[in-house]
């Protein structure tokens, strides 16, 4: 109910100000303890990458872009916790206004394009933190980077944050930096990934530490393309995928206000594309690596549909927006369920 009013207050403000004060709010009850009295913290333990995800429901990059709300957002219940997309270089993004909620379909558009205050902002938060769950961190490129050198900007930031990181994700497959998805094809995902590995590899050395490589696709391919990407993340032994991202299809929403926006859309309209492509993934890969499932979760049986469909965890953004906190402890039991 609390939820609900607060949601009520914020959605009346423009778009990315409720978000920005949603976040201090976040770290406020952080702060003073609310958070522990209110929200349950559900275990349910899941080995994964040599890992112990405290539950398998986590929160997807996008939120916390720079690291700066890890230990608010961990005390929320969720069982990981990812914060990126983060570049080398600090970056401002597109212009504003770049983010748009659709509440009647329960969706947003943004085209935030990876507005972040770069790699070294991040590194320097993530230290500082205190969360004792799982980290991940999701990586990309400049906008200013030219695609065919993407492969440096991945290379500075995994350099960069593998001591830090839990888990790294290569994101190749937001809609809005000009030209990124590209990299999901052909030899430009071959180059992209036999580099990215070769790094690993020696970083594992210098630093004793595994840390699992993971990649996050996009929703809008097609079958034959979802089959050639699974042979090369077989071919490169990437250890996990991240099914998906936001969508460039506008089905569902085309007669909403903003409905026309441009930039990636989310919410409960992705969930069917998103989860097919998951399913279609997964019997590609064929149990080579595990897949985690995001796009669309906006109640409990979403989570359970991810799971039926081959993940092995799940992430929430958008419905965590639209149903709060306690869509996370739903999703939890829903799992256990299935």
């Amino acid at each position: 109910m609390f939820y609900k009013v607060a949601r009520q207050i914020l959605f009346s403000l423009p778009t990315e100000t409720s978000h920005h004060l949603s976040l201090s709010a976040i770290d406020w009850g952080y702060r003073l303890g609310i958070t522990r009295c209110l929200l349950p913290r559900p275990e349910v333990p899941v080995k994964l990458f040599g890992l112990t995800f405290r539950n398998p429901v986590g929160l997807a990059a996008g939120l916390d872009k720079n690291g700066d709300y890890i230990d608010a957002l961990g005390a929320l219940g969720f069982g990981f916790i990812e914060v990126g997309t983060v570049t080398p270089r600090p970056q401002p993004g597109n212009p504003k206004p770049r983010l748009f909620r659709l509440p009647q379909q329960r969706a947003i558009i943004n085209r935030m394009g990876f507005n972040n205050k770069g790699v070294d902002h991040l590194v320097a938060r993530v230290k500082r933190a205190r969360y004792d769950g799982v980290l991940g961190i999701n990586i990309g490129k400049n906008f200013d980077t030219p695609v065919e050198n993407a492969l440096g900007d991945y290379l500075i930031c995994l350099e960069k944050v593998y001591p830090h990181a839990d888990y790294v994700v290569i994101n190749i497959s937001s809609p809005n930096t000009q030209g990124l998805r590209s990299l999901q094809y052909g030899e430009s995902l071959d180059g992209l990934l036999g580099g990215m590995k070769q790094a690993q590899q020696r970083l594992a050395q210098q630093h004793a530490k595994s840390v699992p490589l993971l990649v996050k696709i996009a929703p809008d391919l097609e079958p034959e393309e979802i089959t050639q990407i699974a042979e090369q993340f077989k071919k490169h032994q990437i250890d996990g995928v991240i099914a998906t991202n936001t969508t460039l299809s506008r089905v569902g929403v085309e007669h909403l206000p903003h409905g026309d926006e441009q930039g990636g859309l989310s919410g409960a309209p992705v969930f069917e594309k998103s989860t097919e492509v998951l399913r279609q993934l997964c019997d590609a890969l064929g149990g080579a690596m595990p897949v985690i499932g995001v796009g669309g979760i906006l109640e409990a049986e979403h989570a359970l549909a991810k799971q039926q469909a081959g993940a092995t965890l799940v992430q929430i953004y958008s419905g965590f927006i639209y149903q709060g906190p306690r869509l996370i402890a739903d999703c939890v039991n829903a799992w256990q369920r299935g």
